[in-house]
């Protein structure tokens, strides 16, 4: 019997496998049956003449082998990619998919309808677009680009700052009615707030005030969400005080559903950043949806520049 040959699917199936660890996952990924990507897995294998991948009944793995023939996989994969950019680009119209992640609330509010003008300037681009919250491992979701705000961890990747955030503690008109507008830092002790399960050090507020001076106030509230939106709802309905986003809240703000509190203090600012794949930072597609996202975030109100030097934490 002949030794199957080396293919570029076989190949693609083995790097999406390797990275993930998950044959079904791939094969949804892919847009192919189970059995297609193990059939796939096994001809590779019998072309190279090793095993590439330990299957246990919870995870794949690859042998040592295996991560020696991934690296080559990546190489031949981008060459073939570039070269299809490379070909498209003489007809000046970029095509295929770019896939991004993007902080759900972030997401919903901004960034979707900054991916729908994106797709009317470039009909021949599909965007697969994730919301959320969760730190995603991008390599082995398959993820192009991710927009994150606060901290990061992932210095492996590509990082494009698009400044600070910047919020303001807030709450509803009936809130501050009924339970009186606080005048100094400490008086939010006494304040019902609304806290953010998802974020370390939330039960913590820092405040710097507009003539100097930092002031950490503990807050406690009866209502934890972890969800943007949700917080945005819990303020809107007078559940009580929280620090909030401009660009999460300013609607609201001009409406005058809610109120800023303490105005001569503020939270500080909240990194925001876009981490690219290093690998995928090249092709034309999603070049062009970094620049064109980049430029539409930086004109939101509430995100500020990163001032000359800083760096993102």
């Amino acid at each position: 019997m002949d030794r199957p040959e080396v293919s570029l699917d076989r190949m693609r199936s083995f790097v999406r496998v390797a990275e993930r660890g998950n044959l079904s996952a791939v094969a949804r990924e892919l847009g192919l049956g189970q059995s297609t990507v193990t059939r796939h897995i096994r001809e590779l294998e019998q072309a190279v003449g090793v095993p590439l991948l330990t299957r246990t009944t919870r995870r794949v793995t690859m042998t040592d082998e295996g991560r020696r023939y991934y690296a080559d996989c990546v190489q031949i994969l981008r060459l073939v990619e570039h070269a299809g950019e490379e070909a498209r680009s003489t007809r000046g119209a970029p095509a295929g998919t770019v896939r991004a992640s993007c902080t759900a609330a972030f997401g919903v509010l901004h960034v979707s309808r900054f991916v729908f003008a994106f797709q009317d300037r470039y009909p021949d681009v599909s965007v697969d677009l994730s919301l959320t919250d969760e730190r995603i491992d991008l390599v082995r979701e398959g993820v192009d680009v991710a927009i994150r705000l606060g901290p990061l961890t992932d210095s492996s990747m590509k990082l494009k700052p698009l400044g600070r955030s910047r919020r303001v503690l807030a709450a509803s008109p009936d809130y501050l009615a009924m339970r009186g507008r606080p005048a100094r830092p400490h008086d939010l002790a006494k304040h019902e707030t609304v806290g953010m399960s998802n974020i370390a050090g939330s039960d913590m507020l820092v405040l710097h005030g507009r003539r100097g001076g930092r002031h950490a106030v503990p807050l406690s509230g009866r209502l934890r969400v972890d969800h943007g939106l949700a917080a945005r709802e819990a303020l809107a309905a007078g559940r009580g005080i929280a620090p909030a986003h401009l660009w999460l809240v300013g609607d609201l703000l001009t409406a005058g559903r809610l109120e800023r509190v303490l105005p001569d203090y503020s939270p500080p600012p909240v990194p925001l950043n876009m981490l690219i794949v290093p690998e995928r930072s090249g092709i034309a597609r999603v070049r062009l949806l970094v620049d064109f996202l980049a430029e539409q975030i930086a004109r939101l109100p509430g995100i500020e520049k990163t001032p000359p030097g800083g760096k993102p934490t």
